[in-house]
């Protein structure tokens, strides 16, 4: 296993990899990524399992008998944020055809279909729409709502893809009533507690928001000081209260202002537009509703006294997720996983929405940061996520169905 597992991970380091930083820049619908996904192809047709590819790209590779009723499936996804790490998406892929692999070793039977999954668009890094695959192919957002998203060069999203074939959930993930995905720990919780493997508990509710903020373009040395409306100053004002906001909620709330774009972005010209977009997660979604009321009121104030006008809109919001324990549970009560929570999103927590039976597996990151090329996780590590992903899946294929398979994706 170790010696696949290697050579999975040596066929995938180097694609879309940036020779200045080392990170990764593997956006969705691009040559990175469409060569990543025609060797999750390759792998899956090396192993004999039964591809299915949906309008926009997701992908599920079959194992076991094709049979109706209920379905399980595993996988993550394999685009990236810009300039990211190796593992956030690429480790649950990998994992889960070694997965495949150990459980055929072991001698394991399937009583009804494993998928191993590739879902497109999880970062929402190109059209700003996390989870965008996944979210199409359970029907939580209809193609004609989104074919329309362009990204930051002006590509509309339908003249990317075909899109959808039908309105609501595709017929990919027909009859799946379990999902697990593996993934890397984004945080450092499982190196403070001394554990390779952990199990999600939930998703704190989380979401991004377009700030639009409007003044007047003018000379950066003509133009005195009190005859400006400057909508940089609204900006960084902004920025710095959500700041402030999110430290007085500390440890539950998180405020990020990552993305900005300003026109017509002179260095010797006061800037008409400034449009940032800002990152809110907590533990509730009533402290999320407050935090982004908070730093809206306060960007509305701000744009008052700056004489330039602002507005907030909603692009991707998520709420609350709490994963089924049951389907872990009889495998991480004997092995003593942490359980911990993930201010992260995720397709499970996606698939959790829709009525799917869901878990997640966190494999240590020893340096603790995630989308940034520092991302990280060791070879043991790896391996024991793998096992432990084999471990949950063996009961879930070879046991009795949950009756979930004819739940909300169907």
């Amino acid at each position: 296993m170790v010696d696949d597992l290697e050579r999975m991970w040596a066929d995938l380091r180097p694609v879309g990899r940036s020779a200045a930083s080392g990170g990764y820049l593997r956006q969705p619908w691009t040559t990175a990524e469409a060569e990543l996904r025609a060797w999750f192809v390759e792998q899956a047709a090396a192993r004999g399992l039964v591809v299915e590819t949906d309008g926009v790209g997701n992908t599920v590779a079959w194992w076991g008998p094709d049979l109706p009723g209920e379905r399980v499936v595993t996988g993550s996804h394999l685009d990236s944020v810009l300039d990211g790490g190796a593992y956030d998406g690429p480790l649950g892929v990998v994992s889960a055809l070694a997965a495949v692999d150990l459980l055929r070793e072991r001698g394991v039977v399937p009583q009804r279909p494993l998928g191993v999954g590739v879902l497109v668009e999880e970062e929402g890094s190109r059209f700003g729409l996390a989870c965008l695959g996944s979210r199409l192919a359970t029907g939580a957002v209809a193609w004609a709502d989104v074919e329309g998203l362009v990204d930051r060069d002006g590509v509309r999203l339908g003249d990317l893809v075909p899109g959808a074939a039908e309105d609501g959930p595709s017929r990919l993930l027909a009859g799946v009533g379990t999902f697990v995905e593996l993934h890397v720990e984004q945080g450092r919780a499982l190196v403070d507690l001394g554990a390779a493997v952990g199990v999600a508990s939930g998703i704190w509710p989380h979401g991004r928001w377009r700030l639009d903020v409007t003044g007047t373009a003018d000379h950066a040395g003509t133009t005195r000081m009190e005859d400006r409306a400057d909508p940089m100053l609204t900006y960084a004002a902004t920025a710095l209260a959500a700041h402030e906001q999110a430290r007085l909620a500390a440890p539950d709330a998180r405020a990020t202002f990552g993305r900005v774009e300003v026109a017509p972005n002179g260095t010797n010209a006061i800037p008409s537009r400034v449009t940032a977009w800002l990152d809110a997660r907590c533990a509730s979604e009533e402290a999320l509703a407050a935090l982004v009321a908070g730093v809206s009121e306060h960007a509305a104030s701000r744009a008052e006294r700056d004489g330039t006008t602002v507005t907030v809109t909603p692009e991707s919001v998520s709420g609350a997720v709490t994963f089924e324990p049951s389907v872990v549970a009889p495998v991480a009560g004997a092995r003593r996983w942490p359980v911990l929570a993930t201010q992260a999103g995720h397709d499970a927590g996606v698939l959790a929405a829709a009525g799917v039976r869901s878990a997640m597996l966190f494999v240590r990151n020893p340096t603790g940061v995630s989308h940034s090329p520092a991302e990280h996780a060791e070879t043991a590590d790896c391996l024991a996520g793998v096992e432990a992903l084999a471990d949950v899946l063996a009961p879930l294929v070879t046991g009795p169905a949950t009756g979930r398979g004819t739940g909300a994706v169907r």
